[in-house]
């Protein structure tokens, strides 16, 4: 007996539709899976047979075949654990057919036949709406995420016994789709945070920074340790405007994608603000790995990335920077293939003045070792001296890349 159901998967930040198929035969016992699968997938074969058997329903005694196309596609995770197990209950014609129609279900199965969150959610119940998908079934988990996506029905579930009985009742559904509840969602952004009016004094980079909030220009800050560049970065989010839904489904596909939703999370509503360490990666920054996912520069997507100590970073990394700044995304290029993340985001350096580099650079002068003595005189008189330098008057430097 042959069956399909529809899934969905995660090339980037984008989804595409993927069939699962299985066919049911005479002969030799056994569970082959293809479709160009990772070992995440191949694993599942032994999930969906012991889960079956756990939640009541016997394995068929012959050769079941497993089809995941398309088939010239990678495909990684454990999202298509659900959609085999009822694939091969509909081939067992335990669950009708007619009820996978315009049906799209992703979830990961444990072996009480219990479902687990996946990751990606989010932009999969996107692709099943443009589509023209009526319905989607996700883990219980994330049901929230996938409610905010308007004009098609989500239904959360905690078991494999839950979809069976949702699938054979499907003309009257006894559980009640997930809504989504945007007053509440958005009501997180009037939490208290660092606020922008809490720095006092530094007028010169108050200033800086408001024209750089404003006009989503890059930023430099160059001072002495203690003189504030941290405290106003971290503060700089706080006087961007609210984000707008589209910017909101755009950071929270990226959290989605990358696995950052926190249980219950829906949109990401406030602006990123990530501090990397400035020993971090080339990979880590810009994202990578064998199936590329989000770096750094992509999850601070419509908020802030500061980066303190900024000659302390590698010269490597700070290059990838480029591409970044000028085409607000990052292209990643792998054997399997290549994709592409947003990562439009305001970049805030921090540097200490007198540091070896601007020392060796000519820029500026260390001052008998006065200028690590305090912050007094002689931090002004480094300041002085780099301002008539670079012929700036204040103590950061604006400027849009």
């Amino acid at each position: 007996m042959y069956s399909t159901v529809i899934s969905g998967g995660i090339r980037g930040i984008y989804s595409y539709l993927v069939q699962v198929e299985v066919d049911t035969a005479q002969g030799l016992p056994g569970f082959e899976m293809v479709g160009y699968l990772g070992s995440e997938v191949k694993e599942a074969k032994e999930r969906v047979r012991v889960a079956l058997k756990n939640a009541g329903f016997a394995m068929p005694a012959g050769r079941i075949t497993v089809n995941i196309s398309p088939a010239d596609v990678p495909k990684e995770g454990t999202a298509y654990d659900l959609p085999v197990a009822v694939a091969v209950l509909a081939s067992m014609e335990v669950v009708p057919r007619e009820a996978l129609n315009r049906l799209l279900m992703i979830g990961e199965l444990g072996l009480n036949g219990e479902l687990r969150p996946v990751r990606g959610v989010l932009p999969i119940v996107r692709k099943a709406k443009e589509a023209g998908f009526r319905s989607c079934i996700v883990p219980k988990e994330n049901e929230s995420e996938g409610a905010v996506v308007e004009g098609i029905l989500v239904y959360g579930l905690s078991h494999l016994r839950e979809v069976t009985i949702f699938l054979q009742q499907h003309k009257t559904p006894p559980y009640k789709p997930a809504a989504a509840d945007f007053e509440k969602i958005f009501a997180g952004q009037q939490e208290k945070q660092f606020d922008f009016e809490e720095v006092q004094g530094q007028e010169g980079v108050r200033r800086a920074a408001e024209i750089a909030a404003a006009g989503f220009h890059h930023l430099l800050m160059i001072g002495p340790p203690g003189s504030g560049k941290t405290m106003i970065a971290k503060r700089i989010p706080s006087i961007l405007p609210p984000m707008s839904m589209e910017e909101s489904l755009e950071v929270s596909t990226v959290y989605s994608v990358a696995g950052l939703l926190k249980e219950g999370q829906s949109l990401v509503c406030r602006r990123p603000f990530l501090n990397p360490h400035h020993t971090i990666s080339e990979h880590a920054l810009a994202g990578g790995g064998r199936i590329p996912r989000p770096g750094v520069l992509s999850l601070a997507h419509r908020g802030v990335l500061f980066l303190d100590e900024l000659t302390e970073f590698k010269r490597s990394t700070l290059e990838i920077l480029r591409q970044p700044m000028e085409d607000k995304v990052v292209q990643i290029a792998r054997s399997v293939g290549s994709v592409v993340y947003p990562a439009s985001c305001l970049i805030v350096g921090a540097m200490n003045i007198a540091t070896t580099k601007l020392i060796q650079c000519g820029i500026t002068e260390k001052a008998e070792n006065e200028a690590f003595q305090g912050i007094g005189k002689v931090r002004y008189w480094i300041l002085v001296s780099v301002a008539v330098k670079w012929n700036q008057s204040c103590l950061a430097l604006c400027t849009s890349f």
